[in-house]
């Protein structure tokens, strides 16, 4: 059984879609945030930081190389191999180097951090950076689609949407990316998003 370190309102929340999406069996192993954390999960994760998976004897960091292991346990079609794979790679690391960055200055700014410790001028500046990627996402999903790569959904959505939930939940302009807004609108309510979605909204 999959142990996942963290709780469903962190970064672990993509890594319990995940395990719904590939029908794997797992538990939470709830460690939160506030001053235990690091004492609580550096066993497990050097960095001193949710989420952390055990499998068995493997024990991994960073959420989205746990959802690629996780994916990989369930294979085809949710993490395909030859083209496709390296294609889901691709998406995974746009997801943490061009996504995040930009979506977590904009949240941070927006609603995460106490309203007397935002600066309207990094929120704006985040919002206009996940813009610029959000455009070149406008177009892929524009020129293929539904979803990342094709016809099917694979971990390279589960990847990507979950980065972008907090953007989605809390109402970034969405308007000008009507193909980013469908695809997110079903990503997050396929049933496996749904019991997770369940963990963390509940």
């Amino acid at each position: 059984m999959l142990r996942i370190h963290g709780i469903a309102r962190s970064r672990a929340f993509r890594c319990i879609w995940a395990a719904e999406e590939a029908g794997q069996a797992y538990e939470v192993v709830p460690v939160g945030f506030g001053p235990g954390l690091k004492d609580a999960i550096t066993p497990i994760n050097p960095n001193g930081k949710i989420p952390a998976l055990e499998d068995g004897g493997l024990v991994l960091f960073e959420s989205l190389a746990i959802n690629l292991h996780i994916g990989a346990k369930a294979g085809a079609p949710l993490m395909p191999a030859g083209d496709d794979g390296a294609r889901v790679l691709q998406w995974t690391l746009w997801a943490a180097t061009e996504a995040e960055p930009q979506a977590m200055q904009w949240a941070y700014n927006t609603f995460i951090l106490p309203a007397d410790q935002r600066d309207p001028a990094l929120a704006a500046a985040g919002a206009a950076s996940l813009a610029q990627r959000l455009a070149v996402l406008e177009a892929h999903l524009a020129a293929g689609g539904p979803w990342l790569l094709g016809t099917g959904f694979t971990m390279a959505d589960c990847n990507l949407a979950s980065v972008l939930y907090g953007a989605w939940a809390n109402k970034f302009d969405l308007a000008p990316f009507p193909k980013v807004k469908t695809w997110l609108d079903a990503a997050f309510n396929r049933p496996a998003a749904l019991a997770a979605r369940k963990q963390r909204e509940g």
